[in-house]
Order: structure tokens, then sequence, then C-alpha cells
């Protein structure tokens, strides 16, 4: 099967090629590390695990890169406001590396809770100056750069084809009467290093050939990714926002360095996690963090579940009611997987290749998970099937949902007291055989995702 990649590039999706054979070189934008990631954020890095494992499964072997950025990510994209990482310094009163090593640490629990497969390599902006100086001294010698009073700054009227990801118009080069520019000679230029208004009072600024100060946030990622990766690699992942302008800038600079033309081949964009219709943002008071998720009753995988129902192009509307129903059925997955491991029957073992060609299809259509995850329940209503022929192809499946279905075990169910008070009346209502009672009281039950089983041992309880 040929993997098909939506390229954000060329608007289209295309067959993958690599530039060496059956070897992927893949960057993604890791987190600014001054706050907890918020399951918005958390989205974006599921589709990239989703990503990996597809490549994996189709024999690549996979170099993946992702920073922290600790340093230079501005409250603004336009390079104005505070450092987030100064801001966060102010709030909290630690050192800035104190900070960077607290939510880091925090973002890769989440991420190791959510299944998600560990970068090759991790790096952080604040170890990288040097490189970033270098690649900020030969733009400079290329004719690319000029200088402020606040900064070193990306002149983008050098680049015919600047704004190419974003299919930006010619216009958006001009300097626009609406648009604070300050010393800017086009709306579009960027910092690529920032001078300290007062050398020594930030917590994080270098000397350099212009000035005492720090790098912008686009100069990382290209200095990073282009020391691991090389000059020209194969993926690039990250949110939708990022496609205007820090994407856009790092293609710019980039090419204007090295010469080469892509510099990326594939861009990959996952889409907003929404809710009530509005992208979720810290900014905005974010929404939910996974250990928030987990203080109101909701597993890490259930939020992966949910995050598998919709296609990574397309926005998610979160809602707790759609959280709680994603995870009654996963539930109710892992109460199959149990029952086909007593079960242990075998039967027409050659009808598993339409689920495995069907299944292959759709990872391969552009990451098509829904529609993956669709083939993987057809399978469990297929009685043509054995349950060992099912538990493996769930477990093949698997490899790419990343549900962790090979560790699911018999779970012994504690219920509040509110569940207990349904059971017992329901119980009664048997003795009394009041059925239709009875059938009211497990319908409630069920609502709030417990399932009753009535068996020669007594009540069995199951989530579901």
């Amino acid at each position: 099967m040929v993997l098909k990649l939506f390229n954000t590039l060329i608007r289209k999706v295309e067959d993958f090629k690599p530039l060496k054979d059956k070897e992927v070189r893949m960057y993604s934008c890791g987190p600014t590390v001054y706050w907890y990631q918020h399951i918005g954020n958390l989205r974006s890095y599921i589709f990239a695990d989703l990503l990996k494992r597809v490549l994996k499964y189709n024999g690549f072997k996979i170099k993946h890169v992702m920073n922290y950025t600790d340093v230079g990510h501005l409250t603004s994209d336009a390079d104005t406001g505070e450092d987030k990482m100064e801001v966060a310094v102010k709030r909290e009163h630690k050192t800035a590396q104190q900070i960077a090593a607290h939510y880091a640490s925090a973002f890769e629990v989440d991420a190791k809770k959510l299944n998600v497969l560990s970068p090759t390599i991790t790096c952080k902006a604040t170890e990288h100056i040097k490189e970033q100086i270098e690649m900020i001294k030969t733009l400079e010698k290329k004719g690319y750069t000029y200088k402020t009073s606040d900064g070193i700054y990306f002149d983008t009227s050098k680049l015919k084809d600047y704004g190419k990801l974003a299919m930006l118009k010619a216009e958006a080069l001009e300097a626009g009467k609406r648009v604070e520019m300050g010393e800017k000679r086009n709306k579009t230029d960027f910092a690529l290093w920032k001078f300290s208004e007062k050398p020594g009072v930030r917590q994080q600024e270098w000397d350099s050939p212009w000035s005492i100060g720090f790098p912008g946030w686009h100069i990382e990622c290209s200095a990073m990714s282009s020391k691991y990766l090389g000059e020209q690699f194969d993926i690039h992942t990250g949110g939708e926002d990022h496609i205007p302008v820090h994407h856009t800038n790092e293609i710019a600079q980039s090419e204007a360095v090295f010469g080469k033309k892509p510099w990326v081949r594939y861009w990959l964009h996952g889409a907003f996690l929404t809710f009530k219709g509005e992208k979720v943002s810290k900014s905005k008071g974010g929404l939910y963090t996974i250990s928030e998720l987990q203080e109101n009753g909701y597993g890490p995988l259930d939020y992966r579940y949910l995050c598998l129902l919709t296609h990574y192009r397309k926005q998610l509307e979160f809602s707790l009611e759609a959280l709680t129903a994603a995870k009654n059925a996963f539930e109710h997955l892992k109460n199959r997987v149990l029952e086909l491991k007593k079960e242990k029957d075998s039967k027409n073992p050659d009808h598993k290749k339409k689920y495995e060609d069907a299944f292959s299809d759709a990872i391969n259509d552009d990451l098509n998970i829904p529609k993956a995850l669709g083939i993987a329940w057809e399978v469990l209503g297929d009685n043509k099937l054995g349950s060992k022929e099912k538990l493996q192809l769930l477990f093949d499946s698997d490899e790419i949902f990343g549900l962790n279905l090979k560790k699911v075990k018999e779970e012994k169910i504690k219920v509040s007291k509110e569940i207990e008070a349904l059971i017992s009346k329901r119980e009664e209502a048997r003795k009394n055989k009041d059925f239709k009672l009875a059938d009211k009281m497990r319908d409630e039950l069920k609502k709030k995702g417990y399932i009753l089983e009535d068996t020669k041992e007594g009540i069995k309880i199951k989530k579901g």
C-alpha cells in the first residue's frame, strides 16, 4: 500500500516518498514550557504520534526531533510583548530553568499517560544559542537582515515566494497604515534576535555579534531541526495555528540559509480542539489538563479514544458529554477484549485478510483513523472470525490506536454509594418480581456507565 498524506505546502493529498528509502526524518514543534499543556495542545502530539505509528506500520525507520521552547516566544506573534518564560518567572518567583524543567517534565508525564511515543531527540532552545547565532550570521552575510533599535529582523521582501505555505498574497508584504510596524520595513518581517531593553534584567540573555539579547521564536526551530535532521528533511508537524506565521517564517529563513527548495518536503498540520465553537487556548484560560480530567473520572486513554474519532485535519468539538460517550465506547471495547481472551476459539483464519487490507487502506489514506477504528468494530461483530483471529486483528490495529489493548485486565469495579443504591433497588425489584422497575434501574445504571450481568455467582458489574 502507498501512504498518502495531505501536504499543506501544496494543499493536496500526495504519495509519501522520503528523501532516503525507508528512512524518515521528522520534526515536531514542541511546547513552550511556561505552563501546563491543556488537552487542546495535547491533541497535536496525539496526531504526530499517530503519524509516527503509521510510518512504523509501513516499515519506515524514523528519526523524530521535538523541541522545547524555553526562551524567545513572545506574548504576541508580532514580535511584541514579553517573553512568555519571563512572564512565568515573575508569576512563580523561580528561575526560568526551574520553570522550564518543571513544565517540560509535566508534559512528558502527560505524553506517557496518553501513550505517545517519545521522540528520538528532544532539544531545548536555550542549549542551541550558538547554532541560532550562526544561522543569523549566515542570513546577514546573504543580505536578508536589517537592524532596528530593538533587534535584527528578516526582510521578507527579499523572497519572491514568501508566505507560500500560508498562501499569503503579495500585498501582505506592503506596509499597511493600520499595522503597528515600529521600525519594520514590511509588516511580515520578523525578529531573528531581540535586544535586551536593559541588559542584566532578563534571566535569559546572551552576548551576540549585535547586542546582548535573546533569539526570536522562529529561528530556534530552524536551527535545531537542521542540526539534527540536516539541511533538508521529510516531515514537519504542528498545529494549524502555526501555518501563517511560525512555519511560514521557518521556511523563509531556512530556505534563505540553505538554498534548499522545498526545505521540508511534507508539512502536516493538526486542526484545533474547539469548545463551543472556539479554539481552546491558554490565553482564554484553557480547558482541562489531563490531570484535571482524571480528577473528573476520565482516564487519559479515554481522551485519546475521543481524538481517534475525528480526522486530524478536522476540528474536534470538545464537551464532557462527548468525552463520556468516548469513555463508554472504550470501556465496551476493553470488555470485549476480555471476553475474547476467555473464549480462545479459532476459525476461518483466511478471513482476516479482508480486514487487514481494509485497515491498511484506511490508515494509509491520509491517516483515516476514524475509518480504521470503525473497521476494528466490524471485526468484533463478524461471526466468521474466531476469538483468536479477532484478538490478533485488534492487537495489530492497536499498534496504530495506542490504546494498550494487550494490557487490558479484569479489574474490580469500585462504585459510589449512589450506584450501590441503584443496584440494591434493582435487586429488591427483582425479588418482588417487579421486572419493569428492575429493567428501568438497569437502564439507568447503563446511562451512568455500568453494565450488570446476572451470573450463577451473583451480579457482575462492568464499565461500559
